[in-house]
């Protein structure tokens, strides 16, 4: 699954949790060889608002000048997950057992790299996606993005 490595996640989370907010995941991208993208997800009970991002970036752009994690150029983002929030971690796949979501592989399964199916259960090193006419045992080490599928 998509994540920045773990000293970035961790800057973050030393930031965003003692603000009181949930850090459910950092994306780290290289757009080219001078610029890059470092996305930080939060989420709180209430919501999340464009005041609450802006603090966050706030007291995160100052810890990441001070530790200069990333070379170079980079853009901070801070946002809210959104109604079709990436899932990080075996947790948030537990957490949203039961959801619609689209799963992509980083390589081809059976010819597919491309799933959409209702998130199941997490037997060891792999998790359930029931399609329909199936259910897939998707390894977690192939599976590149897990977003949940919006419902209205």
């Amino acid at each position: 699954m998509q994540r920045a490595d773990d000293r970035l996640t961790a800057l973050a989370r030393g930031v965003v949790e003692p603000m009181g907010y949930e850090l459910v995941g950092v994306e780290y991208f290289q757009r080219s060889a001078r610029s890059s993208l470092l996305r930080v997800y939060i989420d709180h009970e209430r919501g999340i608002t464009v005041d609450d991002c802006g603090a966050v970036s706030h007291q995160l752009s100052g810890v990441l000048d001070v530790e200069d994690p990333v070379p170079g150029n980079y853009d901070l983002e801070v946002s809210s997950p959104g109604l079709d929030r990436l899932l990080f971690t075996p947790e948030h796949l537990a957490r949203f057992r039961g959801r619609r979501a689209r799963v992509k592989l980083a390589v081809k399964l059976d010819g597919r790299r491309n799933f959409e199916g209702l998130l199941g259960e997490l037997r060891g090193e792999t998790l359930d996606l029931d399609l329909g006419e199936e259910v897939r045992q998707l390894p977690l080490d192939l599976i590149d993005t897990v977003r949940l599928v919006p419902e209205f």
